[in-house]
């Protein structure tokens, strides 16, 4: 018999879990747009595939699907003030992109120039999962920027990796 485990549970075991930040972003017919996220991971390295989950009740959600393309923006330590603003701190759509340099990648969303790494997606399917969108990209194009100290989030606040030395005996 499965135990039903609440919430805030999971949320306390889920803010233990380490994971990179990103930015993700879009632009198309149904308007310019972008949120901080963390649940970001590869899929298939045949085709190239990645998934980003999105709160189907963002303003935003619909946006993202009617455009069918997004860009993953892996952020750097230094962008720690972009993931706050795009997490909602700044509600601004102008104001948010104003903050940094964008360029523009093959599906015309818009890429953080500095960002450690930019894949560029179009939308092959959703699945709505609980309160998300669980949104499979295909990768259409990849562009390789900084070298910079990823940004990490865990326990509810953001850090970046340190190093521990070599491995081994």
């Amino acid at each position: 018999m499965a135990t039903q485990i609440s919430k805030a549970d999971f949320r306390d075991a889920m803010a233990r879990v380490c994971a990179p930040v990103n930015i993700v972003t879009t632009d198309g017919p149904a308007g310019r747009g972008g949120f901080t996220a963390t649940a970001m991971c590869s899929v298939s390295d045949e085709p190239p595939t990645l998934l980003v989950c999105m709160n189907g009740r963002s303003t935003q959600a619909a946006m993202f699907l009617s455009n069918r393309r997004f860009c993953v923006n892996v952020l750097t330590h230094d962008h720690m003030h972009l993931a706050g603003k795009f997490a909602g701190a700044t509600r601004d759509m102008a104001a948010r992109y104003s903050s940094a340099r964008w360029q523009t990648l093959t599906s015309g969303t818009p890429a953080l120039s500095d960002a450690i790494v930019n894949f560029d997606c179009e939308i092959e399917d959703v699945h709505v999962v609980g309160t998300h969108n669980v949104m499979i990209g295909r990768v259409i194009d990849v562009r390789h920027g900084s070298g910079g100290s990823a940004l990490l989030y865990v326990d509810r606040s953001y850090t970046q990796p340190t190093r521990l030395g070599s491995f081994g005996g």
